[in-house]
């Protein structure tokens, strides 16, 4: 329970969207027009209007004590020009600490200041008639919903972290219980013996992903694009290289505490390079490069592509090849390093 525990914390709190952005407004003009601008904001559900002196210092203030995230500045004559149909100035001034959070508040705001001119027509829509109009349709995610989003990377995550972690405690707490000297002198394989180790948590795995996604269709009304079939079976392959990587770390450490380091180690860095939170077309040719070896990376694609895109084996044919090949070579390697470590 504690993986869905954590998917219903984790959906709602990892997110980017800014619903709370706190506005110091300096209202120099201080007129209907200037007012009626404000209200917009007031009226938004995104915005909270702190109240400041008529001072750019005072709201500076607000901003350092972060009790204000954005100040904006409306110029003395603003009815003026506008009454005049003259250009019309408004300044801005963002916390850009959270480069994405300034660009979002930006965007934000923009998009009411424009709103607003075109209600009070500022620009003389009938001297202006574009050629080609614009209609927005979003694809995939119509209502901007960043819980759809999110909720298809979180699953892998939380299915990562469970397998991998269990597979690698498995190993080193034979070694710690002094079991593992019993098994050594069995006739048993060495590859019977990962198999036996990595298959119990591998169908642990595939159930946790098959209740994660009903939790997700229940709570957040995530509904499945794309095959369910492709989608497991995708996901059947990747276990192996997450289960397998675990198993390497286990046979490679003498302790628990030791196994648990290591593996915090490779998920950190796997998770922040996936495209959990960024896309990793943005990245750095390098940190894309890196990701041909990440497993996090294809999976957390394929499973956004499948889920909401509702792609088909067509689609993520490439990545399925690559984590077949990851897992290959990740299994090969859990079996000869229980071998080297065992004798």
């Amino acid at each position: 329970m504690l993986p869905i525990v954590q998917l219903l914390i984790l959906a709602n709190a990892a997110t980017q969207e800014m619903k709370n952005i706190n506005l110091a407004v300096v209202d120099f003009d201080n007129s209907k027009t200037s007012r009626e601008l404000i209200n917009a904001f007031g009226n938004s559900p995104f915005y909270t209007i702190i109240p400041v002196k008529q001072s750019v210092n005072s709201a500076m203030d607000k901003v350092h004590n972060s009790q204000a995230d954005a100040i904006l500045v409306i110029e003395d004559d603003f009815e003026e020009k506008i009454v005049k149909s003259e250009k019309v100035d408004l300044q801005l001034l963002v916390n850009a600490i959270n480069g994405t959070a300034a660009s979002l508040i930006n965007g934000y705001t923009s998009s009411i200041v424009t709103g607003y001119s075109a209600k009070i027509g500022i620009q003389n829509v009938e001297q202006f008639k574009p050629a080609i109009a614009t209609k927005v349709r979003h694809w995939y995610n119509p209502e901007l919903n960043y819980k759809l989003y999110m909720v298809p990377g979180i699953l892998v995550i939380l299915v990562t972290v469970v397998g991998m972690f269990l597979t690698a405690l498995n190993i080193v707490r034979e070694k710690e219980l002094g079991t593992i000297e019993q098994i050594n002198v069995t006739p048993i394989k060495r590859y019977q013996f990962i198999l036996g180790k990595l298959i119990p948590f591998w169908i642990i795995a595939l159930f946790e992903l098959a209740f994660g996604l009903l939790i997700a269709r229940l709570v957040f009304n995530l509904t499945i694009a794309g095959s369910i079939p492709l989608l497991f079976g995708f996901a059947s392959i990747y276990l192996l290289v997450a289960l397998s990587g675990g198993l390497v770390l286990s046979t490679a450490a003498s302790n628990q505490q030791q196994v648990m380091f290591m593996a915090f180690f490779f998920m950190i860095l796997f998770i922040l390079m996936s495209g959990l939170f960024t896309p990793t077309e943005s990245m750095p040719q390098w940190a894309q490069i890196f990701n041909n070896i990440n497993p996090l990376y294809y999976f957390m694609k394929v499973n956004r592509m499948v889920i909401l895109k509702g792609s088909g084996f067509a689609d993520i044919k490439l990545s399925f090849v690559l984590i077949s090949i990851l897992a290959l070579l990740t299994l090969t390697w859990a079996v000869l390093r229980y071998r080297k470590t065992s004798n």
